[in-house]
């Protein structure tokens, strides 16, 4: 049994992260924005697995709401297993760079990137006192150097920006026993993919509970890798 965080668990493949988790019997605090809107679902998770799902308020453009919900978890738990780094936000697709509106930007590394460094703030004391501790930061092929395209520039960029963080990370915490990675999950059916997606959500987080399992290995070395735990280049 492990103990996982998931951000951005309200839909997609958070809620996806969550439901697989609990089907395998672990404990999942389930972080979204608010309690207040949008929780049926979770709800109904919550009651098939009695004792197992914390719904937990976290906003993680917001410092105050990180910190609150990591002493919420040392209470109930005392340590975290896998701290899964999922919410993300996708602005100012269609904007070209010339008509780039730049709050989208901030807006984006806000959720993006400054979401994760926060969460790794505040959590890693409990991560220290976990087995085998993972952080996955769900990233994208868009933030990779070598796929970049003239587009999405804000999510792109966040992403790059989360995928250094990764490799920053690992520099550290890898000696001392974490498994640190930023993984792509695909383009999903999602309501951030959209429904033409190919991938199917529930496959992504199948790999992502199978990697912070240690069913799934991916390549020594790597700071990005795809769903079947290979290599991405960066």
């Amino acid at each position: 049994m492990m103990r996982l965080i998931v951000t951005g668990a309200g839909k997609g493949l958070g809620r996806e992260i969550v439901g697989e988790a609990l089907r395998r019997g672990h404990e999942v605090a389930a972080g979204i924005r608010s309690l207040e809107t949008n929780v049926e679902a979770l709800e109904e998770l919550q009651e098939g697995a009695p004792g197992k799902l914390t719904l937990l308020e976290l906003d993680v453009d917001e410092e105050d709401s990180v910190a609150k919900a990591k002493e919420a978890m040392a209470a109930r738990w005392g340590a975290v297993d896998a701290l899964i780094n999922n919410a993300g936000i996708l602005l100012a697709r269609e904007q070209p760079i010339e008509r780039l509106e730049f709050a989208a930007v901030e807006n984006t590394f806000r959720t993006n990137l400054y979401g994760p460094m926060k969460m790794v703030k505040h959590f890693l004391p409990l991560l220290k006192a976990g087995n085998r501790p993972l952080i996955l930061n769900v990233s994208s092929e868009a933030g990779c150097l070598a796929g970049a395209y003239g587009g999405d520039y804000p999510y792109a960029l966040s992403k790059a920006a989360l995928n250094y963080f990764t490799a920053q990370l690992r520099k550290e915490l890898v000696p001392q026993g974490f498994g640190v990675y930023a993984m792509h999950p695909g383009w999903m059916r999602t309501p951030m993919g959209g429904n033409q997606a190919p991938g199917d959500p529930l496959d992504s987080a199948r790999s992502i509970l199978d990697l912070a399992e240690g069913k799934l290995e991916a390549d020594n070395g790597a700071v990005m890798i795809g769903i079947d735990g290979k290599a991405m280049p960066l």
